[in-house]
């Protein structure tokens, strides 16, 4: 069982947990099948600034949420993350709050490097609250996706534009995205952004709505096999603009732009709901998302 190394950003030693203000974290996961069939989490190892709750069985699936019982995410802050699906198990993974980063204090980045493996049979759900980029920080995210052919995975991303309420929309400094995603051998999808508010790489976003809410969603396997194409062209509307296709084998690729944090929790509860609906599958309950009343930029003010 091997870990995917990274080439770490100058100056940070990921062996050290805490370096001057700074922490370096790590979380590794292993969700396997018992012999009557049951998910169970075999093997775990987290270090702040994350923390796991304790898990619990709902629809056949083993449900986890992954919290971050800190501020949220400094410059020079690293958190390498493995996560394994093996054989027949079905796991979910939520978090129970927006993840936040904070102005860069010294000019660097917070950095994440993330790592999802699915073997055949197994089933990846992957559904975290709302990204927040606060004024003046710098962030890279680095996701590599491995899927099985006969894996399933559905895998979401909400990227805020910022603290709306306090007047930060798009004010960050810096988001550097990457992400690749394996289908056995074969690299089917690879995404590579910068946003920066100082140039034209934000007027995507910018051109539908002044603060738009992106939600990006990949779906495989058993999530994707009966593709609910008129289902989810019905949320297409004023406040929503969404779009869908395939990439090759079976894999499904949404991309939504919302006007505001609260038709963006709409859109991703429907989108998550006619997806398990369609595959004949039913949504494990995750607690924080569904239900929600407060809007996402009034609790961005606390």
């Amino acid at each position: 069982m091997n870990i995917c190394l990274y080439r770490e950003p100058d100056g940070i030693d990921p062996a050290l947990p805490v370096s001057g203000s700074s922490l370096s974290g790590h979380l590794r996961l292993l969700c396997a099948c018992r012999e009557d069939g049951v998910p169970i989490i075999a093997e775990q190892s987290f270090r702040a600034p994350i923390h796991l709750s304790k898990s619990h069985l709902d629809e056949g699936r083993r449900v986890l949420s992954i919290v971050n019982p800190t501020a949220g995410f400094f410059d020079g802050d690293v958190l390498e993350s493995h996560i394994e699906v093996a054989a027949g198990a079905k796991l979910v993974l939520s978090t129970p709050s927006a993840s936040r980063v904070y102005r860069a204090r010294r000019g660097g980045a917070a950095v994440s490097f993330q790592k999802f493996e699915v073997a055949a049979g197994g089933c990846l759900e992957w559904i975290p609250e709302p990204f927040i980029p606060h004024a003046g920080a710098r962030y890279v995210q680095r996701t590599e996706i491995r899927l099985d052919p006969a894996a399933g995975l559905l895998f979401f991303e909400w990227i805020a534009p910022g603290r709306v309420a306090m007047g930060e929309v798009f004010r960050y400094e810096e988001l550097r995205w990457e992400f690749d995603l394996w289908l056995g051998e074969n690299l089917i999808a690879r995404e590579r952004y910068c946003l920066r508010p100082d140039d034209d790489s934000l007027e995507a976003l910018r051109a539908k709505f002044p603060a738009a809410h992106y939600l990006s969603i990949y779906a495989a396997g058993e999530m994707a096999r009966q593709w609910p194409a008129a289902e989810l062209d019905g949320l297409k509307g004023e406040h929503v603009y969404l779009g869908h296709g395939p990439l090759v084998g079976g894999v499904q690729v949404i991309r939504v732009l919302c006007r505001d944090s609260l038709t963006a929790r709409r859109t991703l509860e429907k989108i998550r709901l006619i997806i398990h609906a369609a595959a004949e599958i039913r949504p494990p309950a995750l607690g924080r998302l569904f239900g929600a009343v407060e809007p996402l930029d009034a609790e961005a003010c606390l």
